[in-house]
C-alpha cells in the first residue's frame, strides 16, 4: 500500500514537471492546472485509502466471526467428547 502511494505521488510529480516543460501557457495557468491535477490526485488517494480501510474492517470482521465460530464448534465437539467419554 505504501509502496503504490509512493509510486503515485512520484508519477504525479513527474506529470506535474513535464506539463510545465511542455505547456504553451501563462505560468499562472499553469500552477492552476497543476494544483487541481494535484487536488484531484489527493482526492483519489483518500478515496483508495477510505475504500481499503473500508475493505480491510469488512474482512476483519469477518475473520473474527469466523474464528469465533470455528471456536464454538470445537467447545461443542470437546463437550460431546467429555460426554461420550463419561458414559463408556
Amino acid at each position: 500500500m505504501g509502496r503504490f502511494l509512493t509510486a503515485l505521488g512520484i508519477g504525479a510529480a513527474a506529470g506535474a514537471a513535464i506539463a510545465l516543460l511542455y505547456a504553451p501557457q501563462t505560468g499562472e495557468k499553469t500552477r492552476r492546472q497543476l494544483r487541481r491535477g494535484m487536488e484531484d490526485a489527493s482526492e483519489r488517494i483518500r478515496d483508495t485509502a477510505e475504500s481499503m480501510s473500508d475493505c480491510a474492517t469488512k474482512y476483519y470482521k469477518k475473520s473474527r466471526d469466523t474464528v469465533s465460530d470455528v471456536m464454538d464448534t470445537a467447545q461443542n465437539v470437546v463437550t460431546a467428547a467429555k460426554k461420550a467419554a463419561n458414559f463408556g
